[in-house]
């Protein structure tokens, strides 16, 4: 049986912009894009793991806010359920550890780079959210 794992990720936006990382040379996915975040060990929330995770791999503090979307992928030996949340960033300098570079990203430029594959249907997901939330405002702007 495979081993089953649940991630939360993180969906962090600033001035518009979406971050992302992508996972360095020796670790599992590297060369990748993501949504920051880690394995939700046993105990553990999803914004428990995302706080502790945020913390340990780019050094800063985050206030975990809603749930956005879940993504099951399987890759062979493993399947993972990952978990994404809006997370605002409170405090800290962004550092890398398990990442070799960082962008912040305009919903325009999400395409631009190679995603993992677990993440792809959260950028997804995330795109045609705030696209409906979008087109919704301007909606209620022209009434």
């Amino acid at each position: 049986m495979k081993k089953k794992i649940d991630v939360a990720a993180a969906i962090i936006v600033k001035n518009n912009r979406i971050f992302s990382a992508r996972r360095k040379p020796g670790m599992h996915l590297a060369g990748y894009w993501e949504f920051p975040g880690g394995k939700i060990e046993a105990g553990e929330t999803p914004e428990q793991c995302l706080e502790r995770e945020l913390l340990e791999e780019l050094g800063i503090t985050t206030r975990v806010g809603n749930f956005i979307s879940e993504s099951i992928y399987d890759y062979g030996a493993k399947v993972v359920r990952l978990l994404a949340y809006q997370v605002e960033h409170v405090e800290g300098n962004f550092e890398l550890v398990d990442h070799d570079e960082l962008r912040w990203l305009s919903l325009d430029e999400l395409g631009s780079v190679d995603w993992a594959p677990a993440d792809i249907p959260l950028v997804e997901r995330y795109k045609k959210m705030v696209s409906t939330s979008l087109d919704s405002d301007s909606l209620e702007s022209n009434k």
